[in-house]
């Protein structure tokens, strides 16, 4: 009997080890899937009486929160989770520190795992431009970092909001400030304010790269690529972007290879996405092995998927990446009218008037905002546009990424089009496919097929991805959160007020719910029985 007790307990601590795990990039890992294999998650939470001070909520009358902290007034950035920390982006404007000013600016926030408490912080002053030059439409939306940040052993990669890949010590300057990049006081203030005194609680940078100034590209609205690691290579999308309407620097690149270790540039596309670019770059690169062939995926903000070879290595001088090939994620009716191509940037201006926001039928090209994801040797991808274009017409699109040139008539395994468009990352677990339109709807199709299963309205505004964990939909929507069952039934679980928009995707790890909205982030455990609302 005893040895049959002790087998069973050694079962029971297998199963929790097998379904706990760290979130340490977006999507949980490089393929970007927005689904994990937590369980013990709760259908719902309560963040407790709102109160008048900084948290906003008191965390006594919380049900099923382990801890919450203030972030700053924007938050964009998903959490990722590794090495017993949690990391966040958000804006420098609730920062309560009285050595910084608020620059509309941005902040990389390191908690500890456990508690919620407050590691060590990187602030990034806002982006240093002539302004009497260009639009103010970049970094002065106050949108601060909104790159989710990879973490890879005790490095912390993350885009901020000046356009800079940043490498970081995951420890901070607790054990020293590490180089080459020693110059930590002077980098988190405006360049005419004098430097801070570090502290234990501050960030400590090994390397920069400068995509702005070293590049150059001009990045548009917000830099929100979140870094993919293969081996000793990052890949980044630059957000290169329109000013007007124009593309400012079609010769720049939209995405580039880093070292790892020393930030070099290893590698730039030489394709022709940046002068096709519809407004802004927002997709960050997956990756996949098809066959014997390792590849990275990216979605153009020409609304067009792209597959690079990888780099084998960190070549030693500069190269460029290969394109293997391209497919128009766009239906040929959304670009062409009568033979002649539609206006994209006629449409987006005319939504601001009432006959375009209209049923939602509207029918334009988009550009890729979502991550492809790659699942069982396919990668899904979907189409939208900025929520201030209105609404419109977008798509869901099932590739085969095996092929070469341009696959976009020969490769297209289905396509889903009754669906508007869509900011959102899918999710995919157990064949079901899960994925929001910007202005609501989520939808479940078979993943195989396209076949769609059900469709929800929440009747609200979705910004984020959809998130799958122990059976449950997490989705973040203006209104807060709502959560429904996984599955080919359509069952609604809870919605969830949390005082602020939830535009984050949500991550587990661990055991533990990690939910953003704008204001404040939760780690949410099953503490109570609380009955959905």
């Amino acid at each position: 009997m005893a040895r049959f007790v002790l087998s069973l307990c050694v079962s029971l601590l297998l199963v929790q080890v097998a379904s706990a795990a760290d979130w340490p990039q977006w999507g949980g890992g490089p393929q970007r899937n927005m689904a994990s294999a937590e369980r013990g998650l709760p259908p719902a939470f309560d963040p407790g009486r709102k109160r008048r001070d900084r948290l906003g909520f008191d965390p006594k009358t919380a049900k099923n929160v382990k801890w919450m902290v203030r972030l700053g007034t924007e938050n964009y950035s998903s959490p990722t989770i590794a090495g017993g920390r949690v990391y966040i982006g958000t804006n420098d404007e609730d920062l309560d520190d009285p050595r910084f000013e608020p620059t509309r600016g941005g902040v990389l926030m390191c908690l500890s795992e456990a508690s919620g408490e407050l590691l060590w912080r990187l602030v990034v002053p806002r982006l240093e431009i002539d302004r009497s030059k260009v639009s103010e439409d970049f970094d002065d939306m106050n949108l601060g970092i909104c790159s989710t940040a990879t973490v890879d052993g005790g490095r912390v990669y993350i885009v901020s909001n000046r356009c800079e890949v940043i490498c970081l010590d995951a420890s901070g300057l607790r054990n020293g400030n590490a180089g080459p990049f020693t110059d930590e006081a002077k980098f988190s203030v405006d360049v005419d304010a004098p430097p801070v005194q570090l502290t234990a609680r501050d960030a400590d940078i090994l390397w920069r790269f400068d995509m702005v100034r070293d590049l150059p590209i001009f990045p548009h609205d917000a830099a929100n690529c979140s870094v993919l690691i293969q081996g000793d290579v990052l890949y980044v999308g630059t957000s290169n972007g329109v000013y007007d309407g124009k593309v400012v620097l079609p010769g720049a690149p939209s995405l580039i290879a880093l070292n790892k270790h020393t930030g070099k540039l290893l590698a730039r596309d030489d394709s022709d996405i940046s002068p096709r670019v519809f407004h802004g770059q927002w997709s960050s690169p997956s990756y996949g092995k098809i066959g014997a062939r390792e590849m990275f995926f990216y979605g153009g903000g020409d609304g067009v998927c792209y597959g690079f070879e990888l780099l084998g290595s960190a070549p030693r001088e500069q190269t460029t990446l290969s394109e293997v090939w391209r497919f128009d994620a766009n239906p040929s009716h959304y670009r062409m009218r009568d033979g002649q191509p539609i206006d994209y940037w006629a449409l987006a201006r005319g939504a601001k008037k009432a006959e375009f926001r209209g049923d939602g039928q509207l029918i334009s090209p988009s550009e890729i905002i979502s991550t492809p994801v790659l699942y069982d040797g396919r990668l899904y991808v979907t189409i939208g546009q900025d929520p201030l274009h209105g609404r419109g017409r977008g798509a869901v699109t099932c590739i085969d990424p095996a092929g070469s040139g341009d696959i976009t008539q020969s490769h297209c395994l289905w396509q889903y089009t009754d669906i508007g468009r869509s900011m959102s990352t899918v999710s995919i677990a157990n064949g079901l496919l899960y994925v929001a339109e910007t202005w609501g709807k989520i939808h479940c199709l078979d993943a195989m097929t396209g076949e769609v299963q059900w469709v929800y309205d929440t009747a609200d505004e979705i910004w984020s991805s959809t998130f799958v964990a122990d059976g449950k939909v997490y989705i973040g929507r203006r209104g807060g959160m709502t959560v429904l069952a996984a599955g080919r039934q359509r069952r609604h679980l809870a919605d969830i007020k949390l005082g602020s928009p939830v535009w984050s995707v949500s991550a587990a790890a661990n055991g533990v719910l990690y939910v953003a909205s704008q204001k404040n982030l939760f780690a949410v455990q099953e503490q109570n029985e609380i009955p959905p609302r």
